[in-house]
């Protein structure tokens, strides 16, 4: 038998133990669904600055014999019921990168309507094969017993420090002696460990309508942010047909609106499309200013708007990933996000909220402006390559506002360049904004700068260029992944 025959399936995640939580889903049985779930648990404890049961997310599946979909569970802007005049300011604190400096607001003025506790049940009740009450317990050991800091998780304490000894309650989690963990230490959440066998056992009904809900409202209010009973009451799972674009005879499957990436990458890819040939740096950099221009206030009021988004389609013909497909042809995309995170961690619960609200480059027309219920209109992009009917390549990235270059150049190198997954997840990236192109050290910007684009060079590979994790498929049928070294990536081919 061949070594693709042998294999049960791939997964790339943002940390080893994360994916190897879903690896051992695919060992026990699971598809690609359930490892996506488990390894999502587990990063809850592994990455927890960086998604969590108080983040929201998306996932796209895309099953071997039916309709392709994709799970909205993200953030939804709060406040039904609530009294705006007594919300507190947002907090706003200088994230340094090293080579660029980005704001973040955090505080509960800045937490939003949560979804990942719906989006895992949902889930599991539909694609999953494995219960979730024995998924949630290998997440929960590593939340209890505790998980090493590697060093690109400290790396993120360190730089979200002002953050995360914002407040009491989180300053215990990552600061318990006084000072921020480094790489090496253990961070422990006992609480969180307790509300993921509650999900488990009991679903997602405490988070929204029970006891976990009614602390979570409380504590926000007292605090001065908008989130209400009303608000959790109200969140549902929403499903969403993926946007298709046509690539080098492929067809790319992505995140459809409100999400504003999706149809942002499609466009991009689009516009690649219409030349032969792998595109140069110069091409690359032209789209994605091209792509930018596109977010003007019409273009974000209008993400809401069914007709507008028909509309637009039509020209087109802290977050955490991970990607995974299976030997049966299952192919599963998530991307979840806390933001930045908030600093608002409820007692007793478990639960570090988003800071969406807070975000920029969720609320590029002003702060406080969605009405309650509306989802935020999110860069994350989960996106699936189909050749054929054949998953080809699965992937997404964190990143905020960088996510969708990093995909769209992996994208780049593993179907023009015909790149390994790792090969292309490695490889040095280039990001628009603002009129700069941002460069990571190996990229060749002659002939930018001969064209006169200004230029800024970061001094090493940095997960500001975001987080891309990539599972795929070879012509021969192997398996392989890339997990991305600037998030402490991992891939692995399960046998």
């Amino acid at each position: 038998m061949s070594t693709a025959g042998r294999q049960l399936g791939v997964i790339a995640a943002g940390h080893h133990l994360t994916a190897e939580a879903g690896a051992d889903v695919l060992r026990a049985g699971g598809n690609a669904v359930d490892a996506a779930l488990g390894a999502m648990l587990a990063s809850f404890a592994c990455e927890p600055l960086l998604t969590g049961l108080g983040a929201g997310g998306y996932m796209l599946v895309v099953p071997p014999d039916a309709a392709p979909i994709l799970l909205d569970f993200f953030v939804e802007a709060p406040g039904h019921g609530a009294d705006a005049s007594r919300r507190e300011e947002l907090v706003p604190i200088s994230v340094s990168f090293g080579d660029a400096i980005q704001v973040f607001n955090i505080g509960a003025a800045s937490v939003g309507a949560f979804g990942v506790p719906a989006g895992v049940c949902e889930a599991a009740t539909r694609f999953g094969r494995v219960a979730l009450a024995d998924m949630v317990e290998p997440a929960a050991k590593l939340a209890r017993d505790g998980v090493v800091l590697s060093e690109q998780q400290a790396y993120l304490v360190q730089i979200l420090g002002d953050i995360v000894v914002s407040t009491p309650e989180c300053a215990a989690l990552f600061a318990p002696r006084g000072r921020l963990l480094g790489a090496g230490e253990v961070i422990r959440q006992p609480e969180l460990a307790d509300a993921l066998e509650r999900l488990g056992h009991e679903g997602a009904q405490p988070f929204y309508s029970g006891d976990v809900a009614a602390a979570i409202v409380a504590w926000v209010s007292e605090n001065g942010g908008t989130l209400t009973a009303a608000d959790l009451r109200a969140y549902t799972v929403v499903d969403r047909e993926p946007v298709r674009v046509a690539y080098r005879g492929r067809d790319v499957l992505t995140n459809p609106p409100p999400s504003a990436g999706g149809i942002l990458l499609a466009e991009a890819l689009q516009m690649l499309d219409g030349q032969p040939g792998p595109p140069d740096i110069e091409r690359i950099v032209a789209v994605m200013e091209r792509t930018q221009a596109e977010r003007t206030p019409e273009f974000l009021e209008g993400l809401s708007d069914p007709e507008f988004a028909q509309r637009f389609l039509g020209r087109l013909g802290s977050t955490t990933h991970i990607a995974v497909v299976d030997r049966d042809g299952w192919a599963c995309s998530v991307t979840c996000s806390n933001g930045s995170c908030s600093g608002i961690v409820v007692p007793g619960t478990g639960v570090h909220l988003n800071n969406m609200l807070g975000e920029q480059d969720l609320n590029p027309l002003g702060f406080h402006r969605h009405p309650p219920g509306r989802r935020l209109p999110s860069m994350m992009a989960p996106t699936v390559v189909l050749h054929g009917s054949d998953p080809e390549l699965v992937l997404g990235s964190a990143g905020s506002n960088r996510i969708r270059s990093a995909i769209l150049q992996t994208i780049v190198r593993t179907i023009d360049e015909r790149l390994p997954a790792r090969d292309a997840v490695e490889a040095p990236r280039v990001h628009f904004e603002d009129g700069v192109v941002y460069a990571e050290p190996g990229v060749d910007t002659r002939a930018l700068e001969a064209a006169g684009r200004p230029i800024a060079r970061f001094r090493e590979r940095n997960l500001f260029f975001g987080g891309v994790q990539a599972v795929g498929r070879d012509p021969a049928g192997a398996l392989g992944g890339g997990g991305d070294p600037r998030r402490g990536g991992t891939a692995i081919v399960v046998q």
